[in-house]
């Protein structure tokens, strides 16, 4: 192995642990990411001769399915850099699926009742907001007031604190009604538009008002929004 070849002979900036610290994780190549858990090369190859090597044998959907006898085995890997690359890779593969299974999406009225799906079987009406970024994310779910749906009561300020507290591209808007019936109330329609109205001052768009009883109400179902 060429002395131009080792880590330390490298320019600083260009080493990896170094580029890292300046630049973060996300900044860096593959090689470099696997450089770094590997730690050291071998007395013929570098660390990074070797991170390379190993990904041409195991490119990265061949990697997530290693197993440990296989990486062990190669020269220059062994037991303990097994261990610490596919530590790293469960690590990584746990926290994408952690990632998907929390992230919801509002595409329709029936994610709305899903999300809301507790609204239901309470005994006060209960207002709650849904704040969706520019993709339909769901930022943030609050309950906004517990009571008799009424102007005084579910005021636009606190409609729209959290959405703007999480710079929330618009909000959905939703209640139950412990009757049954999902029909809007005079009261309710009121509610709506003053909120409606608020969000265009806003530029934060109420997408939809949402009742929930024995079935759901959706204003802009109806187009009532």
């Amino acid at each position: 192995m060429s002395n131009k070849d080792k880590i330390k002979n490298l320019p600083e900036f260009s080493r990896p642990r170094e580029k890292m610290k300046e630049k973060g994780a996300s900044n860096l190549k593959k090689r470099e990411l696997l450089a770094i858990l590997l730690r050291t090369g071998t007395k013929d190859k570098s660390v990074l001769k070797l991170a390379d090597d190993l990904l041409d044998k195991y490119p990265s959907d061949r990697l997530l399915k290693a197993t440990f006898k296989e990486l062990e085995n190669i020269k220059g890997i062994g037991p303990a850099k097994t261990a610490q690359v596919l530590a790293a890779v469960e690590l990584g593969s746990r926290l994408f699926k952690e990632k998907e299974k929390e992230e919801v999406y509002i595409n329709s009225t029936a994610d709305i009742v899903k999300e809301c799906s507790n609204l239901k079987d309470l005994k006060k009406e209960s207002f709650v907001v849904l704040c969706l970024d520019g993709r339909n994310r769901l930022l943030r779910k609050e309950t906004v007031s517990i009571g008799t749906l009424n102007a005084s009561l579910v005021h636009p300020r606190e409609v729209f604190k959290p959405a703007i507290e999480v710079s929330a591209a618009s909000v959905i808007i939703v209640h139950n009604h412990p009757s049954g019936d999902p029909e809007p109330s005079r009261e309710d329609i009121k509610v709506s538009n003053q909120i409606v109205k608020a969000g265009e001052i806003l530029g934060i768009p109420v997408v939809d008002h949402v009742i929930i009883g024995d079935r759901a109400y959706s204003f802009k179902d109806k187009g009532q929004i």
